[in-house]
């Protein structure tokens, strides 16, 4: 429990008002988003009407899924930078399902500090030991270039094979997902144009 002192100098922020227009944004639920993050429906929920202050980690980890900075909640200008330069030691890899014993593949925000982008750009790694994603969809268009390895990937049933060098276009809302093809490590470049 924090004090009203607290409790009001929070509220400033409006943390929740931010959230849900980022959820929103997304047309992601709170299920959906409570999956991506680790937690609760409930809890977002509460974050969001502002019944509950999130603390910095789990603001952070709400933050990644949305591929904005902290200072994006605590900022009173929103306006996004012009140019943004995000260096490699920078960025965190992170596995597609969070606690997931064996992740489908890991990721990296190559845009993460950059508020109200237009694109979500993400480079993606599929270990040896990776599993195939889950089939899933989202608004928008998506683009895949791989640069080593091969991927296989399912849009709407069909799977298509990329080699090195390739890339591949479709509708994001067709349901889709990954998986590494043959012994080798598959890494790409994902690009993610949100309508």
């Amino acid at each position: 429990m924090i004090s009203d002192t607290l409790s009001s100098g929070l509220q400033q922020y409006g943390i929740g008002t931010k959230l849900r227009m980022l959820r929103l944004r997304k047309k992601l639920g709170l299920v959906e988003l409570g999956r991506h993050t680790g937690l609760s429906a409930a809890m977002l929920s509460k974050i969001e009407r502002g019944l509950l202050f999130p603390t910095l980690p789990t603001l952070l980890r709400i933050a990644l899924v949305f591929g904005v900075g902290l200072e994006f909640f605590f900022s009173q200008d929103t306006s996004r930078p012009r140019v943004a330069v995000i260096r490699k030691r920078d960025r965190l890899l992170l596995p597609d399902r969070p606690g997931a014993k064996t992740p489908a593949y890991l990721f990296e925000s190559l845009d993460f500090p950059i508020t109200e982008r237009k694109i979500d750009a993400f480079y993606a790694e599929f270990p040896n030991d990776a599993v195939a994603s889950d089939l899933h969809r989202h608004d928008g268009a998506e683009l895949v270039y791989v640069l080593r390895g091969k991927l296989s990937v399912v849009v709407d049933e069909e799977e298509t094979l990329l080699m090195p060098g390739d890339a591949m276009y479709f509708d994001s809302g067709a349901a889709h997902g990954y998986r590494r093809h043959g012994r080798s490590v598959c890494a790409v470049i994902v690009v993610v144009a949100p309508k």
